[in-house]
């Protein structure tokens, strides 16, 4: 027996660092995945096959997903609100707005109204209240639908709604809508709405799917409303559940031309997960008025898009800055280029401040964020760990001009497994408001300075550093 399982692990071993070897394509990484698979045996290997394995390199994960969602975006153009697509040329973030299009395939529109939503109780009443007043459709998408006072709040409106006539389609995330019940999507279901889990986990594909997570959030309400950002539908937003305490979150109520892109993103991985017929006619779909002032581009990522979309987002704005850099994020583990990217800022004049939560949902995502602090700190980048709150805030703002809210974290996951969808908003005014919040949140943070910083027990930094051997997986 222990023949057996000796020969296993050494043809499994020699198998998977084969693989890293020849398909590896970031040093770094790759020296990473190899440390796992020969530190844990056989445990290592399965984490580097359900984690690790690059399926975009495969003809049938290719043929499944990839080539499917982007024949689905060349037959189904988005030319209803063309009228609203802002050329920004002659402005100082014009190549930002070309590249991001071209990467995610949304152009900057105008007549857009955005209200930010801070607060998790007022961001849920106003949800809510727009819900409660749908006459036509409801349709959400969120990463976690978790049981609790707004699940069942939310469960109880749209019973009132279908009874009105009003359809209701819902996506959740398998794995991160895991502690759903059945019971509470079936009610839903016997009355009349479609529930659809993206990406579930099955024998024939789970494989091809553990690892690439929807991680959006975005409701739509009758075509004209929506809303995005960082909030879940979880009770952690509005009371406290762990030692986290109340989660902080940003999140967007959004009207005008820009609704129609965030609803075309919920039609696509509606019909990849329903493979009902698709929801392009008019009633989805409907004329966009002027709402607003404010210039707006979603940025949505994905492994099926040829580029890493919201790597180019944050790589663009942190060189397009010329004299503010703020970041708010709670899981910040940048991969090298990004890194260079801050410190190559900082040193040219650019203040770059970095907020990130003392207290964290996972250690590894908190160990791995500080082993990148050294580095930043001695280049000159500000440091903040706020205190006795958890902000899931996934925050970028750029000279006071422009902001990019949304569900991209600046990590591997976001980057490349995840499917994202960040709001980037060119108006100053939504900008300051928001550099304003940043600012008044420093009062409440610990400043790491460098000299203390470095001199920390030897103990802490081995467990950033073998913490930041686990950065592919988190």
């Amino acid at each position: 027996m222990l023949t057996v399982f000796y020969s296993i692990y050494v043809i499994s071993t020699l198998w998977a660092i084969f693989s890293i070897i020849l398909y590896g394509n970031r040093p770094a990484r790759s020296i990473g995945w190899l440390l796992i698979v020969i530190i844990f045996p056989i445990i290592g290997v399965i984490f580097f096959i359900l984690f690790g394995v690059n399926r975009r390199r495969f003809k049938f994960f290719t043929l499944n997903f990839n080539a499917k969602r982007k024949l689905y975006d060349l037959n189904h153009k988005s030319e209803s609100i063309e009228e609203f697509t802002h050329k920004l040329d002659t402005d100082k973030f014009g190549k930002m707005g070309k590249l991001l299009q071209k990467s995610s395939g949304f152009p900057v529109v105008e007549g857009n109204k955005i209200q930010l939503l801070k607060d998790g109780e007022a961001t849920f009443d106003e949800i809510f209240e727009v819900f409660s007043k749908a006459e036509k459709f409801i349709h959400i998408q969120y990463y976690i639908l978790e049981e609790g006072e707004l699940l069942l709040k939310l469960i109880e409106l749209f019973t009132e709604k279908v009874k009105n006539g009003v359809e209701i389609r819902i996506l959740y995330d398998a794995f991160g809508s895991s502690g759903w019940k059945n019971k509470a999507a079936a009610k839903l279901e016997n009355l009349g709405a479609k529930i659809y889990p993206i990406l579930p986990f099955k024998i024939n594909t789970i494989l091809s799917t553990i690892n690439y997570r929807n991680h959006r959030k975005i409701a739509i309400v009758d075509g004209v409303t929506a809303f995005t950002g960082g909030v879940n539908i979880s009770d952690k937003y509005i009371k406290e559940k762990s030692e986290l305490g109340i989660w902080d979150d940003m999140h967007l109520k959004v009207k005008g031309p820009v609704v129609d892109h965030l609803h075309r993103i919920f039609i696509k991985d509606y019909y990849f997960a329903s493979n009902e017929i698709l929801l392009t006619d008019d009633f989805y779909l409907p004329i966009q008025k002027e709402e607003g002032s404010s210039l707006v581009q979603i940025v949505a990522g994905g492994p099926d898009l040829k580029y890493l979309s919201i790597l180019h987002q944050y790589l663009m704005m942190i060189h397009t800055a010329k004299e503010s850099i703020y970041i708010e994020n709670p899981y910040f583990i940048p991969n090298k280029a990004l890194l260079e990217s801050l410190k190559m800022a900082v040193l040219s004049g650019v203040d770059v401040k970095i907020m990130v939560p003392k207290i964290n949902d996972s250690k590894l995502a908190k160990h791995s964020m500080f082993a990148n602090f050294e580095d930043l700190l001695r280049a000159g980048v500000k440091i903040y760990v706020l205190e006795n709150t958890f902000s899931h805030s996934k925050l970028i703002i750029i000279d006071d001009e422009i902001a990019s809210v949304g569900s991209g974290n600046f990590d591997y996951r976001s980057f490349e497994y995840n499917y994202e969808v960040n709001t980037l908003i060119y108006d100053e005014s939504i900008a300051k408001e928001l550099s304003n919040d940043f600012r008044e949140n420093l009062k409440n943070c610990e400043v790491l300075n460098y000299d203390s910083f470095k001199n920390r027990p030897l103990t802490t930094k081995l467990l950033e550093g073998c913490s930041k051997v686990f950065s592919p997986l988190l």
